[in-house]
């Protein structure tokens, strides 16, 4: 099983101070949050002699230490969750759809013009697994 390294990452001035509580000497700083895992990964790395591969590092922002924004961010994040659950939703409304339209004798393209998707998006979704599906929601989440 892999070690999973959680960091808190604190942010004072310009910089992002990020540590490992619980773990003496993880600790380093960083302009970007972007830039968190890789500096985390090689100070792990150095002080616990260990590939910088064999472990996950996770970073977990403070936003309490950037004031006024925390609320836009949760807000920001909410709504993205929010709009996710409706994606995922949308989609096996379309799979219902698709199956009961195709199950009535209509043509594929058909379904699709009816749902409002592409003949090869109906294809898709008709060979579609478990596995499938996701990367299908993944997709037509991105607008593809």
């Amino acid at each position: 099983m892999t070690r999973t390294y959680r960091a808190v990452a604190v942010r004072d001035g310009r910089w992002w101070f990020l540590q490992v509580p619980g773990e003496e000497g993880l600790f380093t700083q960083v302009r970007r949050l972007d830039q968190a895992e890789s500096m985390l990964r090689e100070v792990i790395g150095l002080m616990r002699k260990i590939p910088e591969d064999s472990f996950d590092v996770v970073v977990e922002p403070d936003l309490s230490s950037i004031g006024d924004l925390r609320a836009v961010i949760e807000r920001a994040v909410e709504e993205r969750d929010r709009a996710a659950a409706a994606q995922d939703s949308a989609s096996a409304a379309i799979r219902d759809a698709v199956a009961q339209i195709r199950a009535s004798g209509f043509t594929t393209r058909d379904a699709g013009t009816l749902v409002g998707v592409s003949p090869q998006r109906i294809s898709q979704l008709g060979m579609a697994g478990p596995a499938k599906r996701s990367s299908i929601r993944a997709a037509e989440a991105r607008g593809a």
